[in-house]
């Protein structure tokens, strides 16, 4: 499709993976319930073995070279992460911290979008006074929650995409891959 901008590498790459997991379920499968000493079954592990081993060979290579002609237009995820409504999981969360449930946090973040679209403005674009009409735990502060680099240094966890946890997986990585 011409408006298609994903590029192929990486969308074999994501294919390649059910063949992975495929010739993973044949060799589990394999061996579920066999004795304990070696049995004639075992013949059939060197199929889903050999081409598992070829195919990550080949997605490594892949890998590579995507990863080589890559360039990042810093401007253009810039304005791609603008958009204020990715920030609304952390306007939930900033009324929990004021002391509202979750499930009426997220309520009341669906009530406030919905305003921000009657209005036809941003999120953080509403005055205090409209968002307070949806639920009074919003205060003056209500609007430091889109401070995207903020936002981001909050998501300290294993696994989360904040500055230190991303630092020290690259750091992991690089010790890892030399």
């Amino acid at each position: 499709m011409p408006q298609k901008k994903n590029p192929d590498s990486c969308e074999l790459l994501r294919g390649k993976s059910a063949r992975l997991q495929g010739n993973l379920h044949t060799l589990l499968t394999l061996a579920k319930g066999l004795p304990l000493t070696y049995n004639r079954d075992l013949q059939e592990d060197k199929p889903p073995v050999f081409d598992s081993f070829d195919q990550a060979a080949l997605c490594a290579d892949v890998l590579a070279g995507t990863l080589a002609g890559m360039t990042v237009n810093a401007p253009r995820c810039a304005a791609a992460v603008a958009d204020p409504a990715l920030l609304a999981t952390d306007l939930a969360d900033y009324l929990v911290l004021k002391g509202v449930p979750f499930r009426d946090a997220h309520h009341a973040v669906g009530a406030v979008v919905r305003l921000a679209e009657q209005k036809q403005v941003a999120l953080n674009e509403l005055a205090t006074a409209d968002v307070q009409t949806v639920n009074q735990a919003f205060s003056a502060d209500w609007l430091q929650v889109f401070d995207l680099k903020r936002a981001l240094a909050k998501r300290t966890g294993t696994g989360m995409p904040g500055p230190k946890q991303l630092a020290k997986q690259f750091a992991r990585w690089q010790k890892a891959l030399g």
